[in-house]
């Protein structure tokens, strides 16, 4: 397509959608045709009155828009006729709507327009093209209003109107064909019950936190409302709670005329698990007439896990509910309030369990490609991509753990995929930022200094700050270590001479060391602001380099010597101890802490943390009846009461990177080389857990992992997928190298 066809209505439209409509008639028999669209904003394709569009919604898609849209390619040879009437009807959406926490609009456009090619090739071989230009109309639709955070109107007594020929606009972003999976409808929950609250309102409960939207099937009074509001939690005495949303409205809106209709939003979608029936036709409530759909990113299910233990077993469903919840296009942070944003840190702890998961190697082809072209000149990485905070008034920052999602990313994918493709559209990303992290000083091998998050919302420095104790500046640098490390490894796959890498690293971990260590444990203090939720003002407080964070990422990150790693565990266990056998990590320490128990010899504290019930722990959400993962340890307190309304979300899905521990220790299977050609199996049971079962279907085939323990034995079966090869470890210190097939040994306990 070319961007000369761009087209926009000819006066501001606000917040409504519009339709570009253009008729016209065929005299000869059609081959075939296809239509390529796209938008500033969302669309919705429609040929003879019938929505074309391969099961895709939100089209199309949130990208940088500054630098490229896709476009999408449909296949409409069958739905032409003699007579024909093209329409694409567009909303405000990601590009133009109300964005980030500032509630800017028009970010990365001035206004919803649209570009279409179709192509219809005739029968006796002769073309004819049909492109959105100036003979398009504009015409008023039945959204009278949309926005992803605010929700949607719709009036289906409107009386479309003309508002005039459609102009030009101007696009600057390049078209690229899609890349990543369309959004589409998946998951249909039927509703659960009606609640009447204690302050008598009505409300309907799923049973299930998600992301999507409610389908009703209704028939009302012309000019009859039905209102909804939306809300993932009800409070400590059963109201209706949506405080957490912040400014976020979510209002949907229906005006009926009479007829029987199906509603759900066209240009819009919620994050909730209960509705409230703010207005409603009078008459008794058919909840089988009522229907959540869960909407996100067309990604295939590849993982499966389940044990022995009902309340882990619940844990990894929420993480499925909130990968399905959060993977709408790009990994965002959460999906309900004023912000669903694709926070690179919370991306890069959850990359690895995303593609156990699911198959997600085309949403991040998508998702890096955005990241690539927003990273700036000196190679600095900021905490959203694809970022709305374009005109410089307000940016995430540029931090540790964040910006090393450019080198994280791309290295698990290829050990989950195999394809040096994946390295090699990176690799100068990568070292562009291990390039920017050596700017910092004093030091010249370590990044002191920034602003940093820190390990975010972790509870060492008390429940009600956002930054955790541990070191902002130890954080930093273990982090240069590490993702220096990733390009040594990402540039041996692709032949690259890494030579000036592997001696800045060598010379990193040793500043590390002398550093923040003594002996090899981290040590001192110094101070740092903790922001409380809601304001802008801090407390000082002590910054510690000796926290369980400081103490994970020396061992996970190899920061230390082998003689050495048994004090740094003693004293990770007995910090955790010290914390009445909870964690105190954040988004930093926690995806990585059982991993570095584990590693080192202490499954079983891990498996301690893991059935912890106390908060901080996975399982107090559990307890608390939570189905999907929360922002915070302790979103809702003991008490019945809310962290905070300020930043407070129950469907976070970072907490959720446990689950690569179940796959990956739990039933033991790790790929031995990427794409799991080689594979290495080593469960580590436990009793405490009873049974362990998971199976990935991978690019080499269907691995599977079970152990149970029967009449005092340990039975182990293992699936192999042909063509590949697997070192099976049992506990006992048994080994052996199997090809493909199914296996089954046993070990007295």
């Amino acid at each position: 397509m070319n961007a000369k066809h761009w087209i926009k209505s000819p006066v501001d439209m606000g917040g409504s959608a519009m339709e570009f409509r253009r008729a016209f008639t065929l005299d000869k028999k059609v081959k075939s045709a296809t239509i390529s669209v796209s938008a500033m904003g969302v669309y919705a394709l429609y040929l003879n009155g019938k929505r074309l569009m391969d099961n895709g919604v939100l089209t199309p898609g949130f990208t940088g828009y500054l630098n490229h849209v896709q476009y999408q390619t449909y296949d409409v040879g069958a739905a032409l006729r003699a007579s024909n009437k093209l329409t694409i009807a567009a909303a405000p959406g990601w590009a133009v709507g109300n964005m980030g926490y500032q509630h800017k609009q028009k970010n990365f456009a001035d206004a919803v327009s649209v570009i279409a090619e179709l192509v219809i090739t005739f029968a006796d071989g002769s073309k004819k093209r049909i492109v959105t230009d100036r003979s398009f109309e504009v015409w008023s639709s039945p959204v009278e209003y949309s926005d992803i955070y605010m929700g949607e109107t719709t009036n289906l007594c409107h009386r479309a109107r003309l508002i005039g020929k459609a102009v030009g606009a101007e696009v600057k972003a390049k078209l690229v064909p899609q890349v990543g999976e369309l959004i589409v409808e998946q998951d249909r929950i039927a509703a659960g019950k009606l609640i009447v609250t204690p302050k008598g309102e009505r409300v309907i409960d799923f049973g299930q936190n998600m992301t999507g939207y409610v389908e009703f099937k209704v028939t009302g009074k012309r000019g009859e409302r039905i209102r909804l509001s939306y809300a993932e939690v009800l409070d400590k005495d059963g109201n209706f709670y949506n405080a957490n949303y912040r400014s976020s409205k979510n209002d949907v809106v229906y005006i009926l005329n009479g007829k029987p209709a199906v509603l759900k939003p066209t240009f819009s979608f919620q994050g909730f698990r209960y509705i409230r029936l703010d207005e409603f036709p009078e008459g008794e409530v058919d909840l089988s007439a009522i229907t959540a759909i869960a909407v996100y990113s067309d990604i295939k299910r590849t993982g499966y896990f389940r044990c022995g233990n009902e309340k882990v077993n619940q844990l990894y469903q929420n993480t499925i509910w909130g990968q399905k919840s959060n993977y709408l296009d790009i990994p965002t942070d959460c999906p309900q309030r004023d912000e669903r944003l694709g926070w690179t840190g919370d991306t890069q702890v959850f990359c690895r369990t995303a593609a156990l998961n699911y198959n997600v190697r085309r949403f991040f082809d998508k998702w890096l490609m955005d990241l690539r072209a927003e990273q700036e000149a000196d190679g600095a990485v900021r905490g959203v991509c694809p970022s709305p905070f374009v005109d410089g008034t307000y940016n995430t920052r540029v931090s540790a753990a964040w910006g090393d999602s450019a080198c994280v990313v791309p290295w698990e994918l290829y050990m989950a995929y195999g394809d040096k493709k994946i390295l090699a559209d990176n690799f100068e990303m990568m070292k562009k930022w291990v390039g920017y992290q050596r700017t910092f000083g004093p030091e010249e091998f370590l990044w002191i200094g920034g602003n940093h998050y820190g390990d975010w919302l972790a509870m060492d420095a008390g429940g009600d700050y956002y930054h955790g104790a541990t070191s902002y500046d130890l954080i930093a640098s273990a982090y240069f270590a590490y993702s220096t490390s990733l390009v040594i490894k990402a540039g041996e796959v692709l032949g690259e001479d890494v030579s000036e890498y592997r001696t800045l690293h060598d010379n990193v971990v040793a500043a590390i060391r002398r550093y923040f260590t003594d002996n090899g444990v981290p040590k001192s203090e110094v101070e740092m602001t903790f922001r409380k939720p809601g304001t802008d003002y801090g407390d000082i407080l002590p910054n510690h380099p000796n926290t369980q964070t400081s103490m994970v990422l020396m061992l996970a990150f190899g920061l230390c010597r082998d003689d050495e790693r048994p004090a740094l565990v003693e004293r990770l266990c007995q910090l955790i101890k010290e914390n009445g056998g909870c964690m105190a990590t954040g988004f930093v320490g926690t995806p990585l802490l059982l991993h570095a128990l584990s590693e080192n010899g202490r499954t079983d504290v891990a498996y301690q943390l893991l059935l912890q019930e106390k908060a901080p722990s996975w399982l107090y959400s559990v307890n608390h009846g939570a189905t999907t993962i929360w922002e915070h340890w302790n979103s809702i307190k003991e008490d019945g009461s809310f962290w905070s309304t300020d930043m407070n979300s129950f469907n976070h899905y970072s907490y959720g990177a446990v689950c690569d521990w179940l796959y990956g220790v739990v039933c033991g299977v790790k790929p031995a080389e990427p794409g799991y050609k080689k594979i290495r199996i080593a469960p580590q049971p436990s009793p405490v857990l009873g049974n362990a079962e998971c199976s990935i279907d991978t690019v080499a085939g269907r691995i599977e992992s079970r152990w149970f323990y029967r009449d005092g034995a340990l039975r182990f079966e293992f699936t192999v997928p042909e063509g590949a090869t697997a070192e099976i470890v049992l506990p006992n210190g048994f080994e052996t190298t199997v090809a493909g097939g199914r296996y089954v040994f046993t070990m007295d306990v």
